[in-house]
């Protein structure tokens, strides 16, 4: 007899903790036909609990009864009814072509449709394509094809489950197979203890929010005009940090659209209206282009009073340069340009997979090894020594246990939330114990899923020669300015290290392969660390065959 703790229906019994953790943290968030969906589920035979779970976690809506197999089910038929009987599943569902095309096989697309098809073959794309102009009207299966025996069920409460999914993950990147993948030891999540009140949403509101905003993208990617995106978005307003900065970023994107497409005039009002980040970079270039250049000095002066971050500062110098000149006015202040520590290269085309392999082969001795790193060290020990500040149970930043870090990370307030924490970190700095603290996480947390930490590429080895070699002032520098703004300093780091263990030094090198120049994040990063005092080279490359 089929029981829940069959290893077999482990889908289900995650299932059905989701359900229990929704329905004792988020039921004040529920409408009543998810309350009655939580409520009546349980009630179910195990069959046709599993297979609604089955279907919810399969890609699409339709589903043809002879494909779906599970031996721990069995009779799909008999495992459906209760299902059909509670409208959970339909099978009499109107399919567009475009869905049927998805569901049938090509040879039972050519022999359902040959009066309406040329002769000679095609290929299923080609017969599509020529079948879906004539044929537009939704019809059920059986309707569009009566010769083929065969059962549609179709999911009824995919937006329901979509809603508690949400609910349950605060977003709908994430879905229900990270229980599996949690279950098969393939993620390890950090279990940060989480209060009654701690959560995605605060209100059904927020909630409704959310998904209008979703609709409103998927709308847009599907076609839909700016105007006409903008009109189904009405007067959005919301209170919630989370949801304002999705609403921001969506007008960003419209805005971006019509600037693309020449709409000048209308892509300016649109970055007007939005605070998103890189919104003013985007109309000083708007600007520019119906020229407009006092206008854009303007906002390109306001940017450099008030830089969001380093990229923005950095773009708005230049603009605020190359406006002076055509204007007419006296040039700014210079900036101090980069002086290079550079290294120049030449080496056999295919000795390794990649350019900066290449180079560190080269460069690699017994006594120096050389580590092909880019962004993942100095991240990796960030979240090595802060592991405690980065996943500190504070409201809101945690609210399910399959968080890989907390929600707010990018958010404007993510250190000042944690500053007394990050600073009781970063204290183990100045007084030593840093070491045994980075090695103590590293053996404790190892393979545990982190926003900073790749396992993979800091095993014990290269923490040690890291911990041997990088002085504690370069680290802390390091840390505070990934502090400043992570989500724009976590990148642009150099791509190579190098350790002399021995001597207990360092240097960090960024690789230039022919015709490749240096990005903006990393010069930034270069004349970060040469302003204080870390050694990093840059190599040109060449190939000598």
């Amino acid at each position: 007899m089929l029981t829940l703790e069959a290893p077999e229906l482990y889908y289900l019994a995650n299932f059905r903790k989701a359900l229990d953790w929704l329905d004792a943290h988020h039921r004040d968030l529920m409408d009543e036909a998810e309350q009655h969906f939580i409520a009546t589920f349980r009630q179910l035979p195990l069959p046709s609990q599993a297979l609604l779970v089955r279907l919810v976690m399969r890609k699409g809506v339709h589903f043809r009864a002879s494909k779906l197999r599970y031996g721990e089910i069995g009779n799909i038929a008999a495992a459906a009814a209760p299902l059909l009987e509670r409208g959970w599943l339909i099978d009499h569902a109107a399919l567009t072509f475009d869905e049927l095309g998805a569901l049938l096989l090509k040879d039972e697309l050519a022999a359902h449709f040959a009066s309406d098809l040329p002769g000679g073959a095609m290929k299923k794309s080609d017969l599509l394509a020529h079948l879906c102009e004539r044929h537009a009207e939704p019809r059920t299966l059986a309707d569009w094809c009566p010769h083929l025996d065969e059962r549609l069920l179709s999911l009824a409460i995919g937006p329901l489950c979509d809603r508690l999914r949400l609910m349950f993950f605060g977003n709908l990147a994430q879905d229900w197979s990270e229980f599996v993948l949690a279950d098969l030891g393939i993620f390890r999540y950090e279990q940060v203890p989480i209060t009654p009140g701690s959560r995605g949403f605060r209100s059904r509101q927020d909630v409704d929010d959310y998904l209008h905003l979703r609709s409103c993208r998927d709308a847009f990617e599907a076609g839909m005009t700016v105007p006409e995106v903008l009109q189904q978005l009405g007067a959005f307003n919301s209170d919630s940090t989370h949801i304002g900065e999705r609403h921001q970023r969506l007008l960003l994107q419209l805005a971006q659209h019509l600037e693309r497409a020449g709409e000048l005039d209308s892509a300016l009002l649109l970055y007007r209206d939005t605070r998103a980040v890189g919104s003013r970079q985007r109309q000083i270039r708007v600007l520019e282009r119906l020229g407009r250049d006092a206008e854009a000095l303007a906002v390109a002066e306001q940017v450099l009073g008030t830089p969001h971050n380093a990229e923005e500062a950095q773009l708005a110098e230049r603009a605020r340069t190359r406006l002076s000149k055509r204007l007419g006015l006296p040039p700014p202040a210079r900036v101090a340009k980069l002086n290079e520590d550079r290294l120049d290269l030449r080496l056999p085309l295919g000795s390794a997979p990649c350019v900066e392999l290449a180079v560190a082969a080269h460069l690699a001795h017994p006594d120096a090894p050389v580590h092909y790193v880019e962004n993942t060290l100095i991240c990796g020990l960030f979240g090595l020594l802060c592991w405690e500040a980065i996943f500190a149970p504070l409201p809101g930043a945690f609210f399910h246990p399959f968080h890989t870090g907390p929600v707010d990370l990018h958010r404007a307030d993510f250190h000042t939330r944690r500053a007394e924490l990050f600073a009781a970190c970063l204290a183990r700095l100045d007084d030593g114990s840093y070491r045994d603290a980075m090695r103590r996480t590293h053996a404790e947390k190892f393979g545990i899923q982190s926003p900073f930490v790749f396992w993979e590429l800091l095993d014990a080895e290269r923490l040690e020669q890291a911990l041997t070699c990088l002085p504690a002032a370069h680290l802390g520098a390091w840390f505070r300015r990934l502090l400043a703004d992570i989500r724009e300093n976590r990148a642009g780091m150099p791509d190579l290290i190098q350790f002399w263990p021995n001597e207990g030094r360092y240097r960090m090198i960024e690789v230039k392969g022919p015709g490749d120049r240096l990005q903006d994040n990393q010069k930034r990063w270069l004349a970060f660390c040469a302003e204080h005092g870390m050694p990093v080279s840059v190599c040109y490359v060449e190939w000598s065959d």
